[in-house]
């Protein structure tokens, strides 16, 4: 990877969380150089969470991450509506879809990631990816009581999506080919317990279930699902939760190394000179667990911005953080810290029934390596510290409820 620059103007191409956060610690950092900030959508940068969650149910406008006027005042030149179509990096510039070409000489790729699609012709109406925030209020219309609805995919977005369609009375079924919930993301305990408390909210629950077809009225709407076994689910609705997949074409465009996902090392620098890239769209080492990973949570992305931005300015970079993740559904709230990669130990604390107790991860060698926690902030906060400081609590007694977590500090 290549050392920092100090550039005069810095493009940073994508408007997210990412994107944004980059913008705003650049200049927490004093950075004075020029800054232009391009996104697709029209709306200024906002909250993306709340997309699979609190969209679903209020908020008339989207949750905004700074307020418009912050741009202005700290001269950042935000483009909205627009896309970077072409990069020419051997003369740094860039061209938009309109045509105009603004010229950089850092560039951060903040591009996020694509839903990932079936592998099936899609009615023109009634099917569902919720990526953006008019999408989840398009989405609302679908949202009455007795409306009939399946989500293709039990991950986490699908389960949100699930849970919310519920509280509004709608009938849900959930279609996962593989025979768990979160089968890549969960540990078995936490994947049990989520399936039971949606089913007790009414949530039908198809395991080890393959989509053969989605199946379109006369008025090129959604009329059902079929499945591999030839059962047809009628429904008005399809939601496709099949996970994302990073939008990297415009980095491999300019040669950077791409492993699903552009490769970048702490700093967030990719293989290319002067050119960077933060948040979904990229595949990242995390201290303490072997190999890359590409993180979709929130908190990657602002650390990744943040560790960009202190670069691109020369400034001290942040600290490393240890990745955590969350998911809201109805009266679950689950948040996981640190990965479950490596994970050959587990410890649970709580009862699983009691849909409140948490999860914890060991390696072969009784370290720390995450923690599941389940409407249980004592349990994540404790956990995320402990990661943090490498340090495992007294395992003899992490499972007793009785003794408080303030009492297992490692020695």
């Amino acid at each position: 990877m290549n050392t920092s620059d100090s550039p005069a103007r810095v493009l940073i191409v994508g408007a997210g969380h990412a994107g944004t956060d980059t913008a705003v610690a650049l200049r927490e950092f004093g950075f004075t150089g020029g800054i232009t900030l391009v996104g697709g959508e029209q709306e200024v940068p906002y909250h993306r969470p709340p997309v699979s969650k609190a969209y679903l149910h209020e908020h008339d406008q989207p949750e905004v991450l700074k307020a418009p006027g912050w741009y202005e005042h700290h001269d950042v030149d935000l483009r909205l509506g627009d896309c970077v179509v072409e990069i020419d990096h051997s003369v740094r510039a860039a061209r938009l879809e309109d045509g105009t070409t603004l010229g950089y000489d850092v560039l951060v790729l903040a591009t996020g990631a694509r839903a990932r699609t079936l592998p099936h012709r899609l009615p023109a109406t009634g099917c569902w990816t919720l990526r953006t925030y008019r999408e989840a209020i398009a989405f609302r219309d679908v949202l009455r009581a007795g409306a009939r609805m399946v989500v293709v995919g039990g991950g986490f977005i699908g389960l949100e999506v699930a849970a919310a369609a519920r509280d509004y009375g709608c009938a849900v079924t959930v279609v996962e080919r593989e025979a768990r919930l979160l089968p890549r993301v969960a540990s078995p305990v936490l994947s049990e317990a989520v399936t039971d408390y949606h089913r007790r909210a009414g949530v039908e629950i198809l395991l080890g279930a393959s989509v053969a077809e989605i199946v379109e009225s006369a008025d090129g709407s959604v009329r059902a699902v079929r499945l591999g076994d030839g059962t047809e689910l009628a429904c008005e609705a399809v939601v496709v939760g099949v996970g994302a997949e990073p939008r990297d074409e415009l980095a491999q465009a300019i040669g950077a190394h791409c492993e699903s996902g552009v490769v970048v090392d702490d700093a967030a620098r990719t293989s290319v000179t002067g050119v960077y890239a933060v948040g979904d769209v990229t595949r990242r080492q995390v201290a303490g667990y072997n190999g890359r990973f590409r993180l979709e949570s929130i908190a990657n992305a602002s650390e990744q911005a943040r560790h960009a931005a202190a670069a691109i300015a020369a400034a001290h970079p942040p600290r490393p953080e240890v990745p955590w993740f969350w998911s809201d559904q109805s009266k679950l709230k689950i948040k996981i810290a640190g990965l479950v990669t490596g994970s050959t130990r587990l410890v649970v604390r709580g009862d699983p029934r009691s849909e409140r107790f948490a999860v914890y991860h060991l390696d072969d060698q009784n370290r720390l390596v995450a923690v599941e926690a389940v409407n249980s902030a004592g349990d994540f906060m404790a956990g995320k510290k402990w990661l943090g400081a490498r340090a495992t609590p007294t395992l003899d007694r992490l499972s007793d409820t009785t003794v408080p977590l303030r009492e297992l500090v490692p020695a």
